[in-house]
């Protein structure tokens, strides 16, 4: 996070925003309707997805732990939309303040990788009928679920260390805002960009393209079904654009203009208003993400698999004709 000319004069971070001329009320709104839409529906979501786990659902485990996930990060928006709304004025102490961006950044990253798995596995139920059944099974969904939030939690641990949480050390006792670039934060960004965004990114793209193909060449597929498998691999991609696109597109602008530029905190202060925008369009996912439930457990995954296998035992029936 980054600066400009600071609202207190002795201030020596240079590259802080002028918060002062910030309108607060756009994000605080936000924030509001995010908590307001994304709690009962990922409440509801963790009723529902648990009774899927119950019933030995492979697909369930992920959804239930992105529903978990998305509820503890809904309940840290009120404390940012406070804080916001007092002016980017943190009251609750330092500990607190690196608390909520540990979860905020778990939240991010964890939900990425999940919804890789929820396409992977759909790309696996889908593109390998058959084959699949002996690989997908609940041990292995628990397995990567761990793996998925240990790592992810590891990967965060620097934010309890980071001089941006020291709300407490700062006159105007910020938390997480933008400050003078440095190595470190440089190279999170890298990572976060490439292995937090990047790569999942192409994972989704090839997975659903993977299943769109598979499941247009199918012949006994009803169109309807079609149609229900092709929005749901398009709302996947562009969801996953909308909302976490512009954000790391921002965290790599940083790093690079960290490396190559010598007007640096130039830069941040113009990328401010961008940056703030970005990441409220971050946090639409916790609210949205209940939309996986309701699209990806419904009766059209039988349909898909019978109308697939179908298609298999024609073209082998016909190959020994």
């Amino acid at each position: 996070m980054n600066a400009t000319n600071s609202p207190f004069p002795n201030h020596t971070n240079s590259c802080e925003p002028s918060y002062d001329q910030e309108n607060p009320l756009p994000l605080v709104a936000l924030y509001s309707i995010v908590v307001t839409v994304g709690l009962p529906a990922n409440l509801i979501t963790v009723i529902l997805t648990f009774l899927e786990v119950c019933r030995k659902n492979v697909l369930g485990i992920y959804l239930f732990s992105l529903s978990v996930c998305d509820l503890m990060y809904l309940g840290t928006l009120p404390l940012w939309a406070i804080y916001i709304n007092r002016g980017h004025h943190w009251e609750w102490g330092s500990m607190a303040c690196k608390v909520t961006g540990y979860v905020f950044f778990n939240n991010m990253y964890i939900s990425i990788f999940l919804m890789c798995c929820i396409s992977v596995d759909r790309f696996v139920g889908v593109v390998y009928a058959v084959e699949s059944r002996g690989l997908r099974k609940m041990r292995h969904a628990v397995i990567i679920t761990v793996v998925i939030v240990a790592v992810v939690a590891v990967g965060h641990l620097p934010v309890f260390i980071m001089k941006e949480g020291n709300s407490e050390k700062m006159e105007e006792k910020r938390c997480f805002e933008p400050s003078n670039p440095s190595d470190v934060v440089t190279g999170l960004n890298y990572a976060r960009f490439f292995i937090g965004f990047f790569i999942p990114l192409c994972i989704l793209i090839v997975t659903n393209l993977a299943i769109l193909v598979n499941v247009q060449a199918s012949t006994g597929l009803k169109l309807r079904t079609k149609v229900k498998v092709r929005n749901l691999a398009m709302a996947v991609v562009l969801f996953f654009l909308v909302c976490f696109t512009p954000y790391h597109m921002i965290l790599l602008l940083r790093a690079i203009n960290y490396n190559f530029s010598k007007e640096k905190c130039d830069f941040e202060r113009s990328v401010y208003e961008p940056y703030t925008i970005s990441l409220g369009l971050s946090t639409i996912n916790s609210a949205l993400n209940p939309v996986f439930y309701v699209l990806t457990s419904n009766s059209a995954h039988t349909r898909i698999h019978k109308g697939l296998q179908g298609l298999r035992s024609s073209s082998r029936s016909s190959s020994f004709a």
